[in-house]
């Protein structure tokens, strides 16, 4: 495990403080998995961004390849 020195705004603080009070958690806890969803979270942002951009990039293949099936399917 690794050692971090954490500046939070008092907002935030004060906030976590409260959550934390009621929920019976740590504060270490608390913030290990707040961290962890948040990774998972732009996690899944960055790869639906670079689904997107890849996406775009084979688009207009992807549609001459559609259209070439559905000509075969006409032909038939």
């Amino acid at each position: 495990m690794k050692t971090l020195s954490l500046k939070l705004d008092d907002s935030v603080f004060t906030d976590t403080e409260q959550v934390i009070s009621h929920i019976k958690k740590s504060r270490n806890r608390y913030i290990n998995e707040a961290l962890d969803y948040y990774n998972k979270v732009q996690k899944r942002k960055l790869l639906a961004s670079k689904l997107e951009k890849e996406s775009k990039l084979v688009k207009e293949e992807s549609l001459k390849v559609l259209h070439e099936f559905e000509m075969i399917d006409y032909e038939s």
